[in-house]
């Protein structure tokens, strides 16, 4: 009697599959040859880099000052204040300003992801240590983290469903603190006690982080001293990192030695410890100081980059503070050779001390990070005026086609696959095949009861196949369609462990996608179309009617997938986001859903589902954000673009727009 072949483990393959999608693309990564070449690429690499933050404000608004309150300590003092570094966006701040007279050399401080943020004690250490050896110090709390989180009190991270708010328009959460500590700079050089040509920067963990990307972009710091943050980017892939840490597409031009490299010839200083994880290990560190050293020695500055390594865990430990105090005083001062300096006696404040706005003080008009995101997404919005007449229909749509492509990350070629099928002896078939190499689709096809009217794909992320046991999926077969579901890549059958961090349940996988710069909302789409070659080859051709229908999240995959695939003819989403526009955290979506720049680009749901005109489309329910139900009304309005697309189209008929997800109106609906 033969066994049954053991199920094949696929819970790791997608992670393999970016990782070798990266190996790839910097297969040919070679140091510059010349100092022209280097020039050359010095300038292409900034521009690539911004342009992957979303690009910064083209004219800089006042700073506006505020100095909140003053402690006077042994030594020095500590002010507490704000500044504005966006039109109506406060940063919270602590400036340590040594005892005395005169310009003094200046440094400023990020924290990483410590939970008081500014106010954490292992922060504090290095701007009091720093402040008694006479530099200025500006500590300042990262958007989204410290006073600057979305509620009141200390302690909220500001990565997963947080940061993610900014993507739909082509903004990143390290782009904002990029441009954030850019402006903390111009505060420095406004300040009579800082000399502007004595400038530095440092911080740990996601700090460090800041530290690297704001020290390659901003010239007039003159000493960089990221701690147990540099690694390489190809690490980052099978590891869960904040989202402030994530460039997008970074991958597909550049590796961490390249952002170092941009540092040259100024001072850095990577500092790693032994008993970190293995994205901010010492041996990836060495292999991205190696490759940056390189570009030093092309300025005859070879002895700039130094690499300090410590027994230690992740963390910002005295010996840490004082290599960087003895890197500080030779790169900013010009005195020593860059060899630790002693640690000075310190004591740390309780942390309601250095609050600029202690306890619930902080004005509620305070601008978080979603609500920043939410007011540049309605920004955005009001650029694209409902189409009035065929003609602005017509440019929109091809606008929007020609862009859509490009941020779902490009589609891959079509080549030949291989379809593997078995039957069960219920009737079903299995499918099996590899949309593009180093990735499995897993599908069951159920046959209609009673006479085919078509064909209908049922897209549930989180329930991959196994959506094939919903009500929806046997009113179907019930009302005669051929009934599809599937594991999509990472999903299901197929998913990768551990991938959910908090509010998100494809947290990792999404953030590998977008450092290769293939957000998984394309790949998903790609999966889709080579769904359909797969049918149609099981099945000798497509029915006339296929259907792609998307409960909740998957809502976003059927609209995209609908509106580039000529196959498709029906349309249903169940469920939906009805707008990427949210000024609170996403809530039951999937990071996945959210590629950059779509809503800038392209445009909110509603003009997805436009470019589903003039197929039947069914929106049966939807939601915000953060997950609240819409009525009939504001699903009306939020679809009030699609509505006049389809007017537009003379085809009106065929947009059916309701609250109601009830499984039998959805049939009858498509049908």
């Amino acid at each position: 009697m033969s066994q049954a072949a053991k199920p094949v483990d696929r819970s790791h393959e997608f992670l393999s599959f970016v990782q070798q999608q990266a190996l790839t693309m910097r297969a040919d990564d070679a140091p510059p040859p010349s100092f022209e070449a280097w020039q050359a690429q010095r300038l292409e690499l900034r521009k690539k880099l911004i342009r992957s933050w979303g690009g910064f404000p083209k004219d800089a608004c006042p700073l506006e000052p505020r100095v909140l309150g003053e402690l006077k300590r042994d030594g020095y003092r500590v002010q507490k204040l704000t500044l504005q570094t966006r039109p109506g966006v406060l940063m919270t701040a602590n400036a340590y300003i040594p005892d005395g007279n005169g310009r003094r050399a200046a440094v400023l401080s990020v924290h990483g992801h410590w939970r008081k943020a500014k106010q954490e004690p292992v922060v504090q250490s290095r701007c009091i240590g720093l402040a008694k050896l006479g530099f200025f110090v500006l500590m300042v709390d990262a958007f989204g983290a410290g006073e600057r989180g979305i509620n009141k009190p200390l302690g909220e991270y500001h990565g997963e469903m947080v940061a993610s708010t900014l993507w739909p328009s082509g903004l990143t959460l390290a782009g904002l603190q990029v441009y954030d500590n850019m402006r903390a700079v111009d505060y420095l050089q406004s300040r009579p006690e800082v000399n502007a040509e004595q400038i530095g920067v440092t911080g740990a963990s996601g700090g460090g982080n800041q530290t690297m990307y704001v020290g390659a972009i901003d010239e007039r710091l003159k000493c960089v001293v990221p701690v147990c943050s540099v690694g390489t980017y190809q690490a980052y892939l099978g590891a869960a990192c904040c989202m402030c840490e994530v460039t997008p597409s970074a991958l597909s031009y550049t590796e961490e030695a390249g952002v170092l490299s941009l540092v040259a010839p100024r001072g850095l200083m990577l500092v790693n410890a032994t008993r970190d994880g293995f994205q901010f290990s010492v041996g990836e560190a060495k292999k991205s100081l190696a490759a940056a050293t390189k570009v030093f020695q092309l300025y005859g500055k070879e002895d700039h980059a130094r690499h300090a390594i410590f027994e230690s865990n992740h963390d910002y430990s005295r010996p840490m503070r004082e290599a960087m105090y003895g890197w500080m005083t030779r790169h900013l001062k010009g005195e020593g050779d860059g060899t630790p300096i002693t640690e000075p006696d310190i004591k740390t404040e309780e942390a309601e001390a250095l609050r600029c706005f202690p306890g619930d003080s902080r004005p509620d008009s305070f601008v978080t990070l979603p609500m920043f995101a939410a007011a540049e997404g309605r920004r955005l919005l009001k650029q694209r005026a409902i189409p009035r007449h065929a003609e602005q229909w017509e440019t929109d749509q091809m606008l929007m086609r020609e862009s859509l492509p490009r941020i779902l990350g490009g589609l891959p070629k079509r080549t030949p696959m291989t379809v593997k099928t078995s039957r069960t002896a219920s009737g079903e078939v299995s499918i099996e095949f590899q949309p593009e190499s180093g990735i499995t689709v897993l599908a069951n096809r159920r046959p209609a009861k009673g006479t085919t009217q078509g064909l209908a794909l049922l897209l549930d992320l989180g329930n991959g196949r196994k959506a094939a046991d919903t009500k929806l999926a046997t009113e179907l077969t019930d009302k005669g369609w051929d009934l599809v579901t599937a594991d999509l890549r990472a999903t299901g059958g197929t998913a990768q462990p551990g991938d959910t961090i908090s509010r998100a349940p494809d947290h990792n996988t999404a953030e590998w996608s977008m450092w290769i710069g293939r957000p998984l909302l394309g790949q998903w789409v790609w999966d889709v179309s080579r769904l359909l070659d797969a049918l149609g080859e099981h099945a000798g051709g497509l029915p006339k009617t296929t259907a792609v229908i998307g409960i909740g999240p998957a809502s976003l995959v059927a609209l995209c997938s609908a509106a580039l695939e000529r196959r498709i003819n029906r349309v249903a989403t169940v469920g939906g986001l009805a707008s990427y526009v949210s000024d609170k955290p996403y809530e039951k979506q999937r990071m996945g859903i959210l590629a950059p720049g779509i809503l800038r680009d392209v445009g909110d749901v509603a003009h997805l589902a436009s470019l589903c005109a003039p197929k039947r489309l069914v929106i049966a329910g939807g939601v915000t954000g953060d997950a609240r139900a819409l009525s009939a009304d504001a699903l009306e309005q939020n679809f009030s673009y699609t509505r006049a697309a389809f007017k537009l189209e003379r085809t009106a008929g065929q947009l059916r727009v309701s609250e109601s997800a009830q499984p039998d109106a959805i049939v009858k609906s498509l049908s």
